[in-house]
C-alpha cells in the first residue's frame, strides 16, 4: 500500500496514515468493515439481519470486485501502522435532491470503536474532502443513521447540513432511518 499521508494526530504521539486501498487489501478491508459495521449498527436490528447484511456487503469477493472498479475509491486509515478505519467514496455523482451535477458521495466512513478519539476519523475525512476538492466536486453528500448521534455530530462539526431523510434497507424486513446530509465545497 502506498501512503498518501502520514501525520501525527493532534496532541498525541500516534502516526495516522491514510492509504488508498487496492484489491490486495480486500481480506483486511472485509474484516475491518464487518467489525466496524457491527460496532456502529449491530444493535439497530435483529442479529440475523445484521449478519446477513455484513455477509452480503463485506464479503472478500464483493470487496475485491468493488476495489477493482475505478469508480469505487476506498481508503484505509491506519494508526501506528494498524488498520483503524476505512472509507468509500464515489466521485462525479449527481445529488438526488440537489442542484449540483458534479458532487461526491461518501458511501462509508467507519472507525473501530477502540480508535475513537485517535484522530483517525478526522484525518480520513480531511483526506476525502481534499480529494473531492482536487477532483472539482461541487460538494459531498451522504446518509447517516439517525440512531448514531456521534456520527451525526461528526459530520455537522465539519459543516454538513441535514437536507432530508432516507430509509436505509438493512434487510427486506428492517430499515433504519437516516439523515441525508450535504456539504458544499
Amino acid at each position: 500500500m502506498r501512503s498518501d499521508r502520514d501525520e501525527p494526530a493532534a496532541g498525541r504521539d500516534r502516526v495516522i496514515s491514510i492509504v488508498r486501498a487496492t484489491v490486495a487489501d480486500a481480506p483486511l478491508l472485509s474484516g475491518l468493515a464487518a467489525r466496524t459495521f457491527v460496532e456502529s449498527h449491530g444493535h439497530s436490528a435483529p442479529a440475523a439481519d445484521v449478519e446477513a447484511y455484513v455477509a452480503a456487503k463485506y464479503a472478500v469477493s464483493v470487496l475485491r470486485s468493488e476495489l477493482a472498479d475505478p469508480t469505487s475509491i476506498y481508503h484505509l486509515a491506519c494508526v501506528d501502522g494498524a488498520a483503524a478505519g476505512f472509507s468509500k467514496v464515489t466521485l462525479h455523482t449527481s445529488h438526488e435532491h440537489g442542484d449540483a451535477a458534479e458532487v461526491g458521495r461518501l458511501d462509508r466512513l467507519y472507525v473501530l470503536a477502540e480508535h475513537y478519539g485517535s484522530g483517525a476519523g478526522p484525518a480520513l475525512m480531511d483526506h476525502l474532502l481534499g480529494l473531492m476538492k482536487r477532483e472539482q466536486q461541487a460538494g459531498v453528500w451522504l446518509y447517516v443513521w439517525k440512531g448514531n448521534p456521534r456520527a451525526v455530530r461528526f459530520y455537522q462539526k465539519r459543516g454538513f447540513a441535514i437536507t432530508g431523510s432516507h430509509d436505509f434497507a438493512l434487510s427486506p424486513t428492517h430499515s433504519n432511518p437516516n439523515h441525508r446530509m450535504f456539504l458544499a465545497l
